[in-house]
């Protein structure tokens, strides 16, 4: 077992108001958010837990919600002077802010530029004014635009915009059209993936209808068609990037690196290569309760050993989301085990024409990628 990188999340559970399929942690605005008390609680806990990764370096910092560009600059700008205070970090540390179109104010681009944030992931979702509303975004499609700009005359070349797909009464012509007005905008990297109906979101106990699951796979292949002929290449199962713009952050979580996780449900997952043995661990939900515990062992809900059963399974779900695959030496170097019986359920998998070792990686077919949780199968041992 050898120790992977790392990276640091750090999770901001305020919104304007909750979406109706958003299974996040995240709570509307109202009593109880103060960005200056919840910047104490993350550092406080930071504090707490910088022993577990001594001097480790800190390779990619991502800020999410919730809607963390509800958070001032000078916020922002505390919080992550406050990181490089108590961590060592790379000189080339990406740094990654969610950000919603509806949620900025004037300046607050340059404020974050400013503070170190160097890319930013803007919740566009759809360019269709209906189905912002059928999602419950508080934004409209203008919106998108503008702010894109206004990343830009702030000095951000580095942008994600998240679209979604499979939308309540989406037509394909629809789908397809905010493909189009994605690539528009020109932005570095796009995330582009299905709505899906989470339990313990509104929509689960009042389902909206969908187009038909022919349709979905149609604007799929087509969306993604388009996408591609447009100089994005998929590097994973929703993530097109353009040249050098691939998101160090995610892609560390989908090789199944190691990552600190702060803040109000966040979680974690830390490799003690010398005791050989990987620690997943995560934070009190509800963000009065985190606060008032931060920075001691109160604000830990849980935490839990991987199993040899769990950390293949865990390996196998994140490595198989790349779609360019993967060297097979990195299983026993991540999990520390014996890679024997791994391999032959991977043989089991390319013979059922799932996986496919043919260029010395393990990647998935293009059955296999489109029946995942079929693939899975072969390494759950549950």
């Amino acid at each position: 077992m050898k120790t992977p990188p790392l990276g640091l999340y750090l999770h901001i559970p305020w919104c304007v108001r909750k979406c109706p399929y958003c299974d996040f942690n995240s709570h509307a605005a109202g009593t109880g958010f103060s960005e200056e008390a919840y910047v104490d609680a993350l550092l406080a806990d930071l504090r707490f837990e910088r022993s577990l990764v001594g001097e480790r370096r800190v390779e990619s910092l991502f800020i999410g919600g919730g809607t963390p560009s509800l958070f001032s600059g000078a916020a922002i700008g505390r919080l992550l002077a406050g990181v490089r205070s108590l961590l060592a970090c790379s000189e080339e540390m990406e740094v990654t802010l969610e950000a919603n179109p509806g949620t900025l104010q004037e300046r607050r681009f340059e404020a974050y530029r400013e503070a170190g944030v160097n890319r930013l992931s803007i919740g566009a979702q759809s360019f269709d004014a209906g189905a912002l509303r059928r999602l419950g975004r508080i934004h409209g499609p203008g919106e998108i635009g503008e702010t894109v700009a206004a990343a830009r005359a702030a000095g951000f070349d580095d942008i994600n915009l998240d679209l979604m797909f499979g939308l309540p009464g989406q037509t394909l012509r629809a789908g397809l059209d905010d493909v189009r007005a994605a690539i528009a905008l020109e932005p570095g990297h796009i995330s582009y993936y299905q709505l899906t109906l989470e339990p313990n979101t509104r929509f689960a106990s009042a389902p909206p209808v969908l187009p038909p699951e022919e349709g979905i796979w149609e604007l799929q292949q087509r969306g993604q068609a388009m996408l591609r002929q447009a100089g994005y290449r998929q590097y994973e199962i929703s993530a097109f990037a353009r040249p050098h713009r691939r998101c160090r952050h995610n892609l560390n979580y989908w090789r199944f690196g190691d990552y600190l996780g702060i803040g109000a449900g966040a979680h974690g997952k830390l490799t003690d290569a010398a005791a050989g043995r990987v620690v997943r661990r995560w934070r009190r939900r509800q963000p009065g309760r985190y606060l008032a515990t931060a920075g001691g062992p109160a604000a830990i809900a849980g935490e839990r050993v991987l199993g040899a059963a769990d950390l293949e399974l865990e390996f196998m779900m994140n490595l198989l989301r790349l779609t360019g695959g993967f060297d097979g030496a990195l299983f026993p170097e991540r999990t520390g085990l014996p890679p024997e019986g791994w391999l032959a359920r991977v043989d089991e998998a390319v013979g059922a024409g799932l996986l496919d070792r043919s260029s010395g990686r393990i990647r998935p077919t293009g059955l296999g990628g489109r029946f995942l949780n079929d693939l899975l199968l072969h390494f759950d041992a549950g």
